[in-house]
């Protein structure tokens, strides 16, 4: 059991994080209370509150540093993918795969939690870094498709997003519906069919 250092704690606010995150894996965002990720982080109660009002605020918190993470990962991503709009656009694809399974608790936080977007300053302009490198790629690769046929960049992210969300939703992250394929394979084939669709890949691609 770790021992109660109170209010000496050196980063008593990340130790906070670090303890909800693997409550929120082990629990989801509600299954656990801020005594328990106080008592995670081996200090009192009461230390907790000068750092969060209640358990969303701290989930909430976990959520803006997921985001912020998720968007230096999407742009990474689409950075690597240059000079072709295509494979950068793909990459970003991955990336959010890669997001899911390797911080699960920052997932869960971003997407499950039901906090909301302005509960602690910075998070909704971290998850609208993260959009906008998204809707980047979306315009860079459909800058050659007639503009009365093209869908506004904001339009097309978003299906991909959704598209995304559902592989790791349905097939990346526990033991959901068993699938044939990894889920790195449907999302590819699901984007392509999407990307034939409006013309920016070859039928025979």
């Amino acid at each position: 059991m770790p021992k109660k250092r109170g209010y000496h704690h050196g980063n008593l606010r990340q130790a906070l994080v670090e303890a909800a995150l693997g409550l929120i894996e082990e629990k989801g965002p509600t299954g656990f209370t801020l005594s328990q990720a106080a008592k995670e982080a081996g200090v009192t109660p009461a230390a907790v509150y000068r750092h969060f009002e209640g358990r969303e605020d701290l989930i909430a918190e976990v959520a803006r540093q997921g985001y912020e993470i998720f968007a230096d990962v999407i742009q990474y991503a689409y950075d690597t993918g240059q000079p072709s709009a295509l494979a950068a656009f793909e990459a970003t694809g991955r990336a959010y795969l890669a997001f899911a399974r390797k911080y699960p608790g920052h997932y869960i936080a971003m997407f499950e939690s039901g906090i909301s977007a302005n509960r602690v300053p910075g998070l909704a302009a971290a998850a609208a870094r993260a959009r906008a490198v998204l809707e980047q790629a979306a315009a860079d690769l459909s800058q050659h498709i007639p503009p009365e046929r093209r869908p506004p960049p904001s339009m097309f992210s978003a299906h991909i997003w959704a598209m995304s969300h559902g592989v790791v939703e349905l097939y990346a992250r526990g033991p959901g519906a068993q699938s044939p394929f990894p889920p790195e394979d449907l999302l590819e084939t699901g984007i392509g069919i999407y990307l034939r669709g409006l013309g920016l890949i070859p039928p025979d691609a």
